[in-house]
């Protein structure tokens, strides 16, 4: 390693990099440092320690980098890094792709900078949508906000398409609704994927008030997602088994994927496939019976 590498510089650092991305980075390597023994690593345990996991110095000696650059990295202070004491960092502790880019990320590393998000959506995404019925689908954007849907996603998710546009949010829904009306019936075996994924697409928006607020009222209504929020663990969205409880038809078991939109950056396609027979019969029952697809009851 260089000197200015291994060494905190003291300048400022570059445009888009304010004090809550380096209150996040700081957060979150704490968290990484702390799930990790010194036996996981083949270093004796040493005196009893005060805090879990591996301590600050041990990190810097093992990534090769300095005691002093480390521990203000970790504290928030505005220091520059390159890729290569980042990767150094990453191998320490042991971060997955995700993770690896959510460093990155929060580094205001220059390879990792991503384009805005789009909420207007080409008109031949709706066309896709509809096409794809009587497989339910939708997309959103990275703050999970419900831009586009088609029939058999109203069929199934009427919590979301029948409120105004700007309580269309998966999140807040899966959240926040009490567990009489809360369609995912697999809630608690989703959850912890759901923040981390959420977290990944996070730190690209750590200045925009709407991710904020957003963040903040999560917190505050759902002790559950404060609880996971807290923890710092970042995921890719990938497929996953979600399970729908709908008033009228019943459970409605289905395997999500995750498709991006290229021509509306930051917004993603999610289709729900039935695994089984039951669930496809139960979809094609309440598109030929709209009048049940409505919620039976609101808050």
């Amino acid at each position: 390693m260089t000197s200015a590498e291994t060494t905190a510089s003291g300048r400022p650092a570059r445009n888009g990099t304010g004090p809550r991305r380096r209150t996040e980075l700081a957060a979150f390597l704490r968290s990484r440092r702390e799930r990790i023994t010194p036996d996981d690593v083949g270093m004796p345990p040493g005196p009893r320690r005060r805090t879990p996991g591996l301590r600050r110095e041990e990190v810097a000696q093992l990534a090769g980098v300095g005691v002093t650059w480390y521990t203000w990295l970790e504290q928030g202070r505005p220091i520059n890094a390159s890729t290569q004491v980042l990767d150094a960092v990453a191998r320490t502790l042991r971060l997955d792709g995700a993770e690896r880019e959510h460093l990155y990320r929060l580094a205001d590393v220059p390879d990792t900078a991503v384009a805005e998000e789009a909420d207007n959506l080409p008109e031949d995404v709706q066309i896709v949508l509809d096409a794809l019925s009587p497989m339910p689908a939708s997309v959103t954007n990275g703050r999970c906000d419900v831009l586009a849907w088609n029939a058999a996603y109203a069929a199934i998710l009427p919590q979301l398409t029948v409120v105004r546009p700007c309580e269309r949010n998966t999140m807040w829904m899966a959240f926040t609704l009490p567990p009489c009306c809360n369609p995912v019936a697999n809630l608690t075996e989703t959850a912890p994927g759901l923040v981390a994924a959420f977290r990944h697409r996070y730190s690209r928006h750590l200045d925009e008030p709407g991710w904020k607020i957003l963040v903040r009222r999560l917190q505050e209504v759902s002790p559950e997602f404060a609880r996971l929020w807290a923890s710092h663990d970042v995921a890719l969205p990938g497929a996953s088994i979600k399970i729908f409880r709908h008033h009228a038809a019943g459970e409605i078991r289905t395997r999500t994927m995750h498709l991006e939109v290229s021509a509306a950056p930051g917004a993603r396609m999610v289709t729900y496939t039935p695994i089984d027979e039951e669930s496809r019969e139960r979809i094609d029952w309440l598109l030929a019976h709209p009048e049940a697809a409505a919620a039976d009851h609101r808050h």
